[in-house]
């Protein structure tokens, strides 16, 4: 198992993560949601701590803890002031390690997951980027939703839960990472006795992963809603990609901030929307670029325009002169801020051991973006962004000529 720490002596605060490296991608169809519910089912009881008494002692400690599942990782963190670093560590391991998966809890919980899983159908923003991730990789693993199926979950027994266990949390997978004020050879003590017995998996995680197909084309789906929610994509690069920061300054210019031209052109020149902006998604071997805006539905084709004019401008020109440097800075703004806790800390540590397997210094990031180039954007772009291979999903009260031309 291995373990990656920062100290941060300014702090008083410390949070522990373990990140294990399988997600919904790793899953079979029949397995759909295994990830995810696997994570609550940590914090139900242990051998030594009932459900109940893992809140009260969380709460005790005045920290907080909690996990989250992605398409390729599954983490449980806890952050805690310094002083109570060993008894965080403790829970942590108790969770991770003595977690009892007993079977009314189970059933129990298969109905706070469908919850959660209509909660995401009646969230119009989350459904339709969901619907977007399984209009453009189709059939691949990565375009199923992180949360699963009612008719997987209802299914699931609790050995499907242990053999997915005993298949993918393999030591050799999992990443112990550590950020905050802390001595370090008295966490190197702890961790060793908590965490220096890890699992042998069946499996490696990341064995039978398959780059991923994007697929172009346009999806409506009718909903009884005030609003037309949009997903437009493109195809994008993976995580550890040599061209990621001059993609991440040409996504800063098209939609990622308020001064960028989405923004300023559909939303303050023209009011056609509330909301609109855009994203990258970076997998280890595939990724997208997404925007998303909802509008009115006489507006649809306006905006959709709109969004594609851009596109196009930055796929045949590029980025030049000053709205390049305001890229920069506001990209070397974003990424300190983002890094002043000791949770986000954690994360960039287990992360750039995930996907680089080394870490990566805020002075190194700092330095790719000072270097990113008008000639590298101008060729990232026209590589990029071409609307020949645009994806739209479109989630509303749709008309049937709504994006006639585009189909």
């Amino acid at each position: 198992m291995r373990v990656v720490t920062e100290r941060m002596p300014t702090l008083k605060s410390v949070t522990v993560g373990v990140w294990v490296n399988t997600g919904s991608r790793d899953e079979q169809p029949p397995q759909a949601g295994y990830s995810h519910f696997i994570e609550h089912m940590l914090f139900k009881g242990t051998r030594k701590r009932s459900s109940a008494e893992i809140s009260r002692e969380i709460d005790a400690l005045g920290g907080e803890m909690n996990a989250f599942t992605s398409r390729e990782t599954t983490t449980y963190y806890v952050k805690v002031l310094d002083q109570q670093l060993p008894q965080a560590l403790e829970l942590l391991s108790d969770l991770f390690h003595h977690s009892r998966f007993l079977p009314k809890d189970i059933e129990k919980e298969k109905q706070v997951v469908l919850e959660e899983i209509r909660m995401v159908q009646d969230d119009p923003e989350d459904l339709v980027q969901e619907l977007h991730m399984g209009q453009v990789l189709g059939r691949h693993p990565l375009g199923r939703s992180i949360l699963g199926r009612e008719k997987t979950v209802r299914g699931l027994r609790r050995q499907d839960l242990m053999s997915y266990i005993e298949a993918r949390y393999d030591s050799s997978q999992t990443v112990v990472s550590i950020a905050g004020n802390f001595e370090q050879d008295k966490l190197d003590l702890l961790v060793a006795k908590y965490f220096g017995k890890g699992r042998s998996a069946k499996a490696t995680p990341a064995n039978g992963r398959r780059s991923p197909d994007m697929h172009g084309g346009v999806l409506l789906k009718k909903k009884k809603l005030e609003q037309v929610h949009l997903c437009l994509g493109l195809k994008g690069v993976p995580a550890g990609h040599r061209d990621r920061y001059a993609l991440y300054a040409l996504n800063s210019v098209l939609g990622g901030s308020v001064s960028s031209r989405l923004f300023q052109e559909v939303r303050e020149k023209r009011g056609l929307v509330y909301s609109i902006y855009s994203y990258l998604s970076g997998y280890s071997d595939g990724g997208m670029i997404t925007v998303y805006a909802a509008t009115r539905p006489k507006e649809v084709d306006r905006v959709v325009d709109l969004v594609c004019r851009e596109i196009r401008r930055m796929g045949s020109k590029g980025v030049v002169g000053k709205e390049l440097e305001r890229a920069k800075v506001q990209m070397k703004g974003s990424l300190m801020l983002s890094l002043e806790s000791s949770h986000s800390r954690m994360s960039k540590l287990a992360k750039d051991e995930l996907t680089y397997g080394k870490h990566a210094s805020l002075d190194d990031m700092l330095a790719r973006i000072d270097r990113v180039s008008e000639e590298q954007m101008f060729n990232v772009g026209r590589q990029f962004f071409n609307v020949d291979s645009l994806a739209i999903t479109g989630l509303g009260p749709l008309s049937p000529g709504t994006l006639q031309s585009y189909r």
